[in-house]
């Protein structure tokens, strides 16, 4: 499991295992939130069967799949929702921690400079400096 820090209160990962939420508990995460659409893994990775071990191993889960065609202001702003409400650590996830970094630089950018944002996910291993003038335009928002 390689889980990557963007914040003290969120991470991201590639794919995560229904065998990985009891680990995810031992490291403190409070909600997990799966921004991988089902159509893209297996029906033991499918969203149903990551919310039943991670309410099993005691975490929150919820389902907000991100695709290029659904990555809409609205579906950011649902997004950045369940990282702010969680009273805790948040990790989401999909196929490689890129788009759940992606959708979270959208939404950041309202309260942090681009740069700053940028800045936190390359710490994390995600390079996104090539969306600065994506990020300029939602901080302009």
């Amino acid at each position: 499991m390689d889980t990557r820090e963007i914040t003290p209160k969120f991470s991201v990962a590639p794919q995560i295992s229904p065998d990985d939420m009891h680990d995810l508990v031992a490291a403190g995460f409070k909600r997990i939130l799966c921004n991988r659409p089902d159509a893209e893994v297996p029906v033991s990775h499918q969203a149903a069967s990551m919310e039943a071990a991670a309410r099993e191993a005691g975490l929150e889960f919820f389902f907000c799949p991100l695709t290029h065609l659904t990555m809409t202001p609205d579906v950011i702003a649902h997004n950045h929702e369940l990282i702010a409400e969680c009273d805790g650590p948040v990790l989401a996830y999909c196929a490689s921690g890129t788009r759940s970094t992606i959708a979270w630089a959208l939404a950041a950018v309202q309260y942090s400079s681009v740069d700053d944002v940028v800045s936190a996910a390359r710490a994390a291993g995600y390079e996104i400096d090539n969306l600065r003038p994506t990020l300029e335009a939602a901080a302009n928002r």
